[in-house]
C-alpha cells in the first residue's frame, strides 16, 4: 500500500508541475490581445496548488490508517 500511495503522490506532483506549466503557458499566451486566456491561466494557479497540497496531506494521513 505504501508503493502505490508513492506512486500516486509522484504522479500528482508530476501532473502539478505540467499545470503550473499549462497555466504560465496560458499568462504569456494570452498577454496579447487575449486577455480572458490570462486570466483562465491565472485562475487555474490556486486550483493546481490546492490539488497538490490536498496530495501532499492526503498522502501520509491515508498511510496512518494502512500501517
Amino acid at each position: 500500500m505504501e508503493t502505490l500511495l508513492a506512486w500516486g503522490k509522484w504522479g500528482v506532483l508530476i501532473c502539478g508541475v505540467a499545470g503550473l506549466f499549462i497555466c504560465a503557458g496560458q499568462m504569456a499566451i494570452g498577454r496579447k490581445n487575449r486577455s480572458t486566456f490570462a486570466a483562465d491561466g491565472a485562475t487555474g494557479i490556486p486550483w493546481v496548488l490546492g490539488g497538490l497540497s490536498l496530495a501532499a496531506t492526503a498522502a501520509p494521513i491515508v498511510g496512518v490508517f494502512f500501517k
